[in-house]
């Protein structure tokens, strides 16, 4: 093309940039000054306006700046190695003592409230299931990493029967201290979570391809369209059960109560302009993401989380942000460490495993845990966040309330019951 036709292009997606930017800042009180209508209709609303966002906008971004957009489309994604940032001591030490903070804020009122408190003595035998997870993963624990010829085609599917074995198991711990769990107490909700999930995981794959921070190695990698899709989709059913299932676990012992739910003495309300502002920041980042990719990855973990959060606080409703405000921490607390504990799982049985993912993670790649560079794992907390979210707008599908989990801990009020977050 000649370079009047290039800088007609030019203009026209800077144009079309701008527009968006000073569109998005004008809705801002129209959105405030209507979210009242759409109190009702949360999960619906916020999941319409969850999914244009998460699909279209990064979409958008490479199209305004002038990249291939078919070339982030294409299925099944071949593994692509991407030039990143190389390592940076002064990014890599900022974010260590960050991390290190949130996991002293963390970890000292929990050692503190674990000191005053006393044994809990189980209230149930081990349950059958909690025998099947553990007999049944320690053996497709040792068809996964074992190397013997006959057995190499099954070992690319041996990631479900682990994650369905961790599952089994979580809840068998906790059916013994409680006597419920999340199997046996809530079985529709517990049901429903596994395809839920497999949509949700999904999504992070689909922003993966604007930042390339992990990719699929091994016999996966030469699977036709129909048999990815059905490889990939079975194991990403497992990652919400997994999570809020070890949530469920964490959460009856009696000291995450003591330590983080401390219900404050007025209830404080987040203004609404403050989901807006979520929205427009998580809607901007999405916008550049694969632009900037190396600045902006961290928003694949986070962005997700600052679009529900930012439509609940604009529409008026019942907030996660409330949830905290109001003192009580040991759900959102429970869920992140949930989530961590399932990471490092995830990271120990992708590392020796035939079909495996890598990483390639800007400015901190180094001091590798397994497959992760350490930092990453910090990435986990707030994808517990989003798991807790997801999780209680399907509550709200399933008719299902967190009521049992909160007997058993003695923490008083029913959390399911007092927010209704979906």
């Amino acid at each position: 093309p000649s370079k009047r036709n290039r800088h007609a292009g030019d203009d026209w997606r800077t144009f079309a940039l701008v527009f968006y930017l000073s569109g998005t800042l004008s809705c801002t009180k129209h959105f405030q000054m209507r979210a009242e209508r759409y109190r009702n209709n949360v999960p619906l609303v916020g999941g319409i306006t969850l999914t244009a966002m998460l699909l279209g906008l990064p979409l958008a971004g490479i199209v305004l700046s002038g990249g291939d957009a078919a070339s982030y489309l294409r299925f099944p994604p071949r593994p692509v190695v991407t030039e990143h940032a190389p390592f940076s001591l002064p990014v890599f030490v900022g974010l260590a003592i960050a991390g290190a903070f949130v996991l002293a804020v963390i970890c000292v009122p929990l050692s503190r409230a674990a000191l005053r408190g006393k044994p809990v003595v189980p209230v149930a035998r081990f349950p059958w299931f909690g025998w099947a997870g553990l007999l049944g993963g320690a053996g497709a624990w040792v068809v996964a990493w074992s190397r013997f010829g006959w057995i190499a085609p099954v070992q690319i599917h041996t990631f479900t029967p682990l994650w369905l074995a961790y599952i089994f198991l979580i809840n068998g711990l906790t059916y013994r201290r409680t006597g419920r769990c999340l199997m046996t107490a809530r079985t529709p909700y517990f049901v429903l979570l596994f395809p839920v999930s497999a949509i949700f995981w999904w999504f992070f794959e689909y922003l993966n391809r604007f930042v390339s921070n992990w990719h699929y190695i091994g016999l996966v990698t030469e699977l036709p369209p129909a048999h990815y899709v059905l490889y990939a989709t079975v194991p990403f059913s497992t990652v919400l059960p997994a999570v809020l299932s070890t949530q469920e676990w964490l959460r009856s012992f009696p000291s995450f109560c003591r330590a983080f739910d401390r219900p404050a003495e007025t209830e404080r309300r987040v203004p609404r302009y403050v989901g807006v502002e979520l929205l427009l920041l998580a809607g901007t980042g999405l916008l550049f993401i694969g632009i900037l990719p190396d600045i902006l990855f961290p928003l694949v973990w986070v962005s997700p989380l600052l679009i529900w959060v930012g439509m609940q606080v604009a529409s008026g409703s019942r907030s996660l942000i409330d949830e905290l405000a109001a003192g009580r921490w040991a759900r959102v607390v429970a869920v992140a460490l949930g989530a961590l504990v399932c990471g490092l799982f995830w990271e120990l049985w992708n590392m020796y495993s035939q079909a495996k993912w890598v990483y390639s993670i800007p400015f901190v790649h180094v001091a590798k845990v397994f497959e992760m560079p350490m930092l990453g794992f910090f990435g986990y907390l707030p994808f517990g966040v989003q798991c807790l979210l997801v999780g209680d707008a399907t509550a709200g599908l399933a008719g299902s309330r967190d009521a049992y989990a909160n007997e058993a801990s003695g923490s008083g009020t029913p959390m399911g019951v007092e927010w209704n977050l979906a």
